[in-house]
Formats: structure tokens, C-alpha cells, sequence
């Protein structure tokens, strides 16, 4: 058996979140339906983790799976996945050791992305410098019992046309975090409240800016320190992305009709 981790990517609008959950379609269970078809393994045989865990609605770019599996061939399987996969791409691949957990990941980078409009992107951008650094994010999280402390190494924003992109990065983010503070951003950003708020929210004052919509969330990338992923031909994608592309400009064109 070879462990292989694999870099996924997919849109969560149609999906109950990553991790399993009984009667649910999820990420997980769409991974492992696709892996048990193509390599003819068990679930218990694979041994299916993920890096990180999303939210229903929230997207990926860079989540990874890591599995074991006798298939010899790495790039024959991805081909293989992606054409049975329903809403899952698989994008790149690592061997890995037996040992590997993808949960102990070096980097997990996000981004974040709203319509600009009504937003001062100064005050916008000085409320995020407030994030960086190691802060007790118990006011910006849903709160499960784990250790709140952490530490965001960088969060930038900028102006994309009429879009405020906003990306961040840490070794790791608690449930909700992300959503939680480009929730603050924006109310300092429209006025509703002072980075003065957001300082003593971080300071453990009881203030809680709301939670940012899902699906503009995607996690970009997880990153491991002296692991390098092979990317495959990736014209393996071409017929589901002018599918994809072609079903947004019949949607634009509708909504821009209307």
C-alpha cells in the first residue's frame, strides 16, 4: 500500500460541509465513494483524512486528502477520479509515509471576497493589521471546547474592480474564524464600528461582529514544508471547466437580462 496525499479542489454549494455526516452528501463521502470505486478498496482500507475542515457552502482550491492505495499508476488515478467525480478535482498528488497527517500542516491560506460597495477599504485594511500576530480568538470563533489562542501570520486586502479581496494565513483557524473576522472587517469598514471594538474583542471583551456569508470563502491552499506536489497534465479538467464556464455566462446573461 502507498500513502498519497492528493490536493482537492471544489465549489461547497453543493456539499453539507467536508467531514462525513450520515445521510448527507458531503466532500469526505464524495472522496471516498470515488477512491472505493476507482482503487476497489474499503473505506477501511484507504483510511480517508482530510486537512482541514470546511463549513457547508465554503470552497476549496487546496484542501488535501491523504489515503492508501495500491494503484501504481498516480497520474492514471486522478484522471480516473476526475472522471467519476461529482464536484471534487483532484489536482495534484505527494507520496507520503505511513505516518503522515495532513491535519499538522505547516500553512493554511485563505481568501475572502465581497462586493466593495459601501466599504472604506483604508479602515478595512487597518482592521485587519489587527489580526495579525497571536491574539485569544475566543470572540471570533464558534466556540468547541478547543484552545481559542492562535496566530495569523499575515491578512491583506485589496481592491479587485468592485470586489475587496481579503487573504489571510496561519498555521491553523478555528471553526468559523475566518467568517468571523471579514465580518468585523466590513463593519469597521461601513462605519458600523471602530477598530477600537475590534481591539477589545481581542482583548476578551464579550463583542461579537456577526459571521460573514459562506460561500465567498475558499480555502486557497495547505501548505507542508518539504513536501512538493506533482501537478498532472491538467487538460484533464478541460471538458468540466468549459462546461462550467459556459453554464456562469448562460446564468450572467440571464441575470443581467432581467
Amino acid at each position: 500500500m502507498t500513502r498519497l496525499a492528493v490536493k482537492v479542489a471544489y465549489l461547497g454549494e453543493g456539499f453539507s460541509g467536508s467531514q462525513a455526516q450520515p445521510g448527507l452528501r458531503t466532500v469526505e463521502g464524495e472522496i471516498s465513494s470515488n477512491l472505493q470505486t476507482i482503487c476497489d478498496s474499503t473505506a477501511e482500507e484507504l483510511d480517508l483524512k482530510l486537512a482541514s475542515r470546511t463549513d457547508r457552502g465554503v470552497n476549496a482550491l487546496g484542501n488535501v486528502a491523504v489515503f492508501s492505495t495500491e494503484f501504481g499508476d498516480c497520474e492514471v488515478l486522478l484522471k480516473a477520479l476526475n472522471a467519476v467525480s461529482r464536484g471534487v478535482y483532484y489536482r495534484s498528488y505527494a507520496r507520503v509515509p505511513d505516518d503522515f497527517n495532513p491535519r499538522y500542516a505547516d500553512v493554511r491560506k485563505y481568501r475572502y471576497v465581497m462586493p466593495s460597495e459601501g466599504i472604506d477599504s483604508e479602515r478595512a485594511r487597518e482592521c485587519a493589521s489587527l489580526f495579525v500576530g497571536e491574539h485569544d480568538f475566543v470572540r471570533f470563533c464558534k466556540y468547541d471546547n478547543k484552545p481559542t489562542t492562535g496566530k495569523i501570520e499575515s491578512a491583506e486586502i485589496w481592491k479587485d474592480g468592485d470586489i475587496l479581496v481579503f487573504d489571510c494565513s496561519a498555521r491553523f483557524f478555528l471553526w468559523n474564524q475566518v467568517r468571523r473576522m471579514m465580518s468585523a472587517i466590513a463593519s469597521v469598514g461601513r462605519g458600523d464600528a471602530e477598530t477600537e471594538d475590534v481591539v477589545r474583542a481581542l482583548n476578551g471583551d464579550d463583542i461579537s461582529f456577526g459571521v460573514a456569508r459562506a460561500d465567498a470563502l475558499t480555502l486557497r491552499d495547505v501548505v507542508y514544508e518539504g513536501l512538493d506536489f506533482t501537478v498532472p497534465d491538467m487538460a484533464m479538467f478541460d471538458s468540466k471547466v468549459k462546461e462550467e464556464m459556459f453554464r456562469s455566462r448562460l446564468r450572467e446573461s440571464f441575470f443581467t437580462s432581467l
